[in-house]
């Protein structure tokens, strides 16, 4: 074999090897920036301001887990949005009590008018709770309330269990979002984008579902407890 024949062979491999990290590096640089127009596109969805609904809804439902969620869904409530309230995901050792204490302005309407669901641990099986109070409620509407940062993919899971529902977005302003542009890198940043994984994750799994493809889509099972526990009064408690 000549000289020339020699280093013939031995530059093809390193060639091969070159092409294949540009492909890889495209491929990496193509992947960032679907991910950066994509976290744009899911805070510019996000509302920077309470706007009330403009209709009333047959109920509301709220999610806890942020500060004035629960409050601003009862003013919702007191100002005849809804015909009830149920408040997803209590916890299992907070009493009404608890809640009355925060709410004292609208004990009336804990008495008559709210449902406590005590089974929901994550936003799927929010969804999962909500849909069984709406059924037994016999409901063909309702207003979401949730953070604005939560919204997006509460509308993911919500709508995907009740399809045949009509939801009405309120998103709840806290103020951290207010006094922190998120922007700037600070906490507001790290919950915006721990939230667009999650709510990336979460259209990923429910187009599964759709396909057949998810193995976790017996929904029925999603809550906290083994057998499922019909959403209580606030009264009864």
């Amino acid at each position: 074999m000549s000289p020339s024949s020699d280093h013939s062979a031995t530059q093809a491999p390193r060639r091969n090897r070159r092409g294949r990290r540009v492909v890889v590096a495209a491929i990496v640089l193509a992947s960032l920036s679907a991910a950066a127009i994509g976290f744009v596109g899911f805070v510019a969805q996000l509302r920077g301001a309470e706007v009330k609904p403009a209709h009333p809804a047959d109920g509301i439902v709220v999610l806890t887990g942020g500060s004035s969620r629960v409050s601003d869904a009862m003013e919702l409530l007191a100002g005849g949005y809804g015909k009830r309230l149920l408040i997803s995901g209590v916890h299992p050792t907070n009493a009404v009590r608890d809640i009355s204490r925060s709410l004292p302005d609208n004990q009336s309407f804990l008495n008559c008018c709210v449902d406590l669901d005590r089974s929901a641990v994550n936003t799927r099986s929010n969804a999962v709770e909500t849909r069984r109070w709406v059924r037994e409620r016999g409901f063909r509407s309702l207003i979401v309330v949730t953070s604005n940062y939560h919204m997006p993919r509460a509308i993911v899971e919500m709508s995907h269990v009740m399809p045949d529902i009509e939801l009405i977005p309120f998103s709840v302003v806290g103020e951290k979002w207010r006094d922190e542009p998120w922007w700037t890198g600070g906490g507001a940043f790290r919950l915006l984008m721990s939230e667009y994984v999650k709510y990336v994750a979460a259209g990923l799994r429910v187009k599964l579902d759709d396909w057949g493809l998810d193995p976790s889509s017996n929904p029925d099972q999603l809550a906290g407890a083994t057998t499922p526990r019909r959403p209580t009064t606030a009264l009864a408690n």
